[in-house]
């Protein structure tokens, strides 16, 4: 069995990747490494870590063909194509709970920093001068912070300076007035927080809808004298136009950790103001934090590669190991439908998909199941594809992915039902369950009840039920030194058509099928591999 290989592109702390080397992955740490040589190291690697410094981009996920993970010891992902890794099938995970107290906590102290005019008074008293007027403050108490995203970071910032006397605006599309309200802290529009909020620190992601959004337009709606605070990306605030309203007076000061482009450039602006504090991006440069984010994606690679185990993926479902236990035996079944009914009809054609749960996942999260479904189903159409790519590659081939749940009784012989159209106009509905033996049967097929293993070489044969018919069948496959391990059968009613599924213990060519369908009453004949 070849040995999985793990590979670290940045400094992350050696002695929390314990839980890859005990697993017995080979660990291979290199930094600062060039285009041409980080490809030549992940050429063989199943996964790489990397911090904020390395860009993974979609040349260089094509060049490490066993790439399947890559953890983030971090938070932000913006230094990774995430979704040319999607693409490709390649988990991107991060640790989201990592950096949450040691980011929040340098929030507040460049907040408190600014409020106070603490760096300017420490370098100009080392310059050998006494100031104390030219640095007076601004207290917290009192003040109105406006938080703009409500995620673990903005929550922790928040509650630090309600301790400071500070009422708390904030706004966050996903965050109800009744979840708020609970926290102490009132939510509205963002012109709401612009207009009313003596400090404004930032903490969301950027996107194609944050990137710019404290720009020129924002900063006009602002308060004279407003003070900002940004710890979470460069690009979300406009650095050219922060840096005319703080001249103008309209912002009274800014404190950075995060900028446009990293590291700063010596003759940005930025540097050049002294209203302006800016640190060198140490919002997670805490020991404790650095340790905790590259345990935490360690464990969490460890995992994955393993036992498929997903926690903390940015682009597929997360699953806990116990959640992962209980719905592994439907993701098989799942996914052993998707490929039945891709052989059954043409995958290159399929235009509709619905598939309903029930039974022992009428109350469950069975997304990962219809992305194991599709992988299934999609098995030929890319070389890479599995659940964490699979509906997306359902979106880009214009297949409409329907799901639904459904209780049914506990003696109900259907978890799964999936329906399959073509645009040639053919369709199939094909049922699976699991019974208490762990073990999974198709169900139904088409309008036959019966109750197949979903494995191995099957023949799926449609014929005339008259007698005489199994014994056809068996004599030929006999002759074709072809040994039948399971013979199901199912009909519709007596004299009309049956139909088999036969499991069989050797390869089946042409000729075999050939054979099959000379028999007269043989309608059709399908050859499925499991």
């Amino acid at each position: 069995m070849e040995v999985l290989k793990v590979f670290v592109a940045d400094d992350v702390n050696e002695d929390r990747l314990a839980p890859l080397v005990e697993a017995g992955i080979e660990v291979v740490k290199k930094v600062k490494l060039g285009p041409e040589e980080l490809a030549k190291e992940l050429a063989d690697a199943d996964g790489v870590i990397v911090r904020s410094a390395t860009k993974i981009t979609a040349d260089l996920m094509d060049k490490a063909r066993r790439l399947r993970v890559i953890g983030r010891a971090g938070v932000g992902v913006d230094n990774i194509d995430v979704r040319a890794a999607t693409e490709r099938g390649i988990v991107v995970m991060n640790a989201p709970d990592g950096n949450t107290i040691t980011t929040a906590e340098h929030a507040v102290a460049l907040l408190v920093s600014m409020a106070r005019n603490i760096p300017q008074a420490d370098a100009t008293l080392r310059g050998g001068t006494w100031d104390k007027k030219s640095f007076i403050g601004v207290e917290l108490n009192g003040k109105t912070l406006g938080v703009i995203g409500l995620g673990r970071i903005g929550k922790h910032v928040a509650g630090i300076a309600r301790g400071f006397g500070m009422k708390i605006i904030a706004y966050d599309p996903f965050i109800s007035e009744d979840q708020a309200a609970e926290m102490g802290i009132t939510v509205g529009s963002l012109d709401k927080l612009f207009a009313g909020s003596d400090f404004i620190t930032i903490h969301t992601p950027v996107t194609d809808e944050t990137r710019g959004m404290i720009g020129r337009d924002a900063f006009a709606k602002m308060k004279e004298g407003v003070r900002i605070v940004n710890c979470a990306r460069g690009g979300l605030i406009d650095e050219d136009a922060l840096v005319e309203a703080v001249e103008s007076g309209k912002v009274a000061g800014a404190a950075l950790d995060v900028y446009e482009v990293e590291p700063l450039p010596e003759n940005s602006k930025l540097l050049g103001n002294p209203k302006i504090i800016t640190t060198p991006h140490l919002g997670a440069s805490t020991t404790e934090a650095q340790e905790g984010v590259a345990l935490t994606v360690a464990e969490q690679m460890r995992d994955y590669l393993l036992f498929g185990e997903l926690r903390n993926a940015v682009n597929a479902p997360s699953l806990a190991a116990k959640e992962l236990e209980a719905l592994q035996p439907y993701i098989h079944l799942a996914e052993q439908l998707g490929k039945f009914q891709a052989q059954v009809l043409d995958e290159n054609a399929v235009s509709e998909i619905s598939i309903e749960y029930s039974g022992g996942l009428a109350e469950k999260d069975a997304s990962q199941a219809t992305r194991a479904f599709l992988a299934g189903l999609l098995q030929n159409v890319s070389s890479r594809v599995n659940v964490v790519n699979s509906a997306h590659i359902a979106e880009e081939r214009g297949i409409s992915v329907t799901t639904s749940y459904k209780q049914e009784a506990r003696a109900s012989n259907v978890d799964i039902k999936t329906f399959v159209s073509t645009r040639d106009g053919l369709s199939q509905t094909v049922c699976g369950k699991i019974y208490g033996d762990g073990e999974a049967r198709i169900t139904r097929i088409g309008d036959f009840s019966i109750e197949a293993v979903p494995t191995g070489t099957m023949l799926i044969m449609k014929n005339q039920d008259v007698p005489g018919v199994i014994g056809k069948i068996g004599t030929a496959l006999g002759e074709k030194e072809i040994n039948i391990s399971r013979f199901y059968l199912g009909r519709k009613e007596k004299g009309g058509e049956a139909l088999a599924v036969i499991e069989v213990d050797s390869p089946v060519g042409d000729d075999v099928i050939d054979a099959l369908k000379e028999i007269e009453p043989v309608i059709s004949v399908r050859l499925v591999k499991l």
